[in-house]
């Protein structure tokens, strides 16, 4: 109850409350992944690096384009079914910055969201003849590694060797061979540094004042920042993904789940979500965050926002109608010259009263909204905001200089790619 009342007051008082939220936060709390680091003492960060030398040759591709330029990305086929946040994926992006995008559009900012960065940073394949960015597939696992790539902007510092490897199983592990520096001291200047995992949801708005043309806006909902003190010379990090609401398939299933997350199951869709996934945008589309379901599939029972609100409204009569009724038996038992004195006097102290504690309950409410948004700004009721906000209230745009450099694609499709809006990060 508490959770709709917080969406139906969201809605009305959304234009008021708006300034003081928080659009975007990175979530450091592995909800979707546990991580395991290990340092070079350990066997594991031995056993985890994949000798690609020692691979099938015919399996092992070395990009050629992608080992002799700098900020480019190709887009790589994988003959499995690779879970990444819950979503099976068999098209990875890999970029020579050191990440691999996991997006389903490729744009030129290609390093904001969507990654698996084992380390990402400004490197330039192209300024050394030994760098080559290598990829080896054997059907249940996909390596990248980034061999001997040099900084472009500190080629003396030395050569770094790493690479990622992913599992069908959705275990994704990162292991390092050679890092010349400690990761903390190389420059973000001209390109983010980034170890760890982003994902996001795109939502797609339609611009009235020009036909057919859409802007499309990308959300993180959840990223995954691993110590940057630990990624030295021969360790070794692996990360295991944890249940996640889109693995159910069934109403039952879905709502009688014991995981971290609270999942609702979609009637309209047939899909188990929390909401906070890459379809975020058909889960809002067909009003399931609007709906209150009863634990009982097979007879479920969807409740819309106006009828919360009226229900709301209906208990708040009731509570007064049931106030008046115990005044008005207070001024019965009064004397009748009493009684005409008072009443006057009672119903303006009641009124002045009610007035103080009705103004109190809504500065109260407010400052408890506010603070439930600010401290979950991807929950359902900040994102309700962000995904109304009126378009006086503009976001971020992708630029050089925002942190984000620009990625070209290698064999690109014959179509113009797709422009991207960040969301607004305070």
């Amino acid at each position: 109850f508490l959770h709709n009342f917080i969406s139906v007051f969201c809605y009305t008082m959304g234009p008021l409350l708006y300034p003081f939220l928080v659009l975007l936060q990175e979530d450091t709390d592995h909800n979707y992944y546990t991580s395991k680091a290990y340092g070079p003492t350990d066997p594991m960060s031995q056993d985890l690096w994949v000798n690609i030398d020692q691979m099938d040759k015919e399996k092992v591709k070395i990009h050629g384009i992608l080992s002799n330029t700098h900020r480019q990305a190709a887009r790589v086929n994988l003959s499995f079914d690779f879970p990444f946040y819950g979503h099976l994926l068999r098209e990875i992006t890999v970029a020579t910055g050191g990440f691999i995008y996991t997006g389903d559009v490729v744009h030129r900012m290609l390093t904001a969201t969507q990654f698996i960065a084992p380390l990402m940073a400004n490197f330039d394949p192209s300024v050394s003849r030994n760098s080559t960015v290598i990829y080896f597939d054997n059907g249940t696992a996909l390596v990248v590694q980034w061999d001997h790539v040099h900084l472009q902007d500190s080629f003396h510092l030395g050569s770094f060797t790493f690479q990622a490897t992913l599992h069908n199983d959705g275990r994704i592990v990162f292991a390092y061979k050679e890092i010349p520096i400690p990761i903390s001291q190389i420059s973000s200047v001209n390109h983010p540094v980034k170890v760890g995992l982003s994902d996001a949801f795109v939502v797609v708005h339609r611009i009235q004042q020009i036909p057919n043309v859409r802007r499309r806006t990308i959300y993180e909902y959840h990223r995954v920042d691993l110590l940057k003190s630990r990624i030295i010379s021969s360790s070794a990090v692996e990360m295991l993904p944890l249940p996640t609401c889109l693995q159910f398939t069934s109403c039952s299933s879905c709502i009688s789940s014991q995981i971290n997350f609270n999942c609702s199951w979609c009637q309209r869709l047939g899909r188990c979500s929390s909401g906070f996934d890459r379809h975020r945008q058909d889960w809002v589309d067909n009003s399931c965050p609007d709906e209150v379901r009863v634990l009982v599939c097979g007879s479920v029972i969807s409740l819309t926002v106006c009828g919360i609100f009226s229900s709301i409204i209906c208990c708040c009569l009731y509570f007064t109608d049931d106030t008046k009724i115990a005044l008005h038996l207070q001024v019965s038992r009064a004397s009748p010259v009493e009684s005409t004195s008072n009443k006057n006097s009672s119903s303006l102290h009641t009124g002045l009263i009610l007035g103080v504690l009705m103004l109190m309950l809504i500065m109260a409410a407010v400052v408890l909204v506010t603070l439930y948004i600010y401290h979950h700004p991807i929950s359902t009721a900040g994102l309700f905001f962000i995904e109304r906000r009126p378009r006086r209230w503009p976001a971020m745009k992708f630029r050089r200089g925002s942190g984000h450099p620009a990625y070209a694609e290698v064999e690109p499709i014959g179509q113009e790619k797709e422009g991207f809006i960040e969301s607004e990060q305070c």
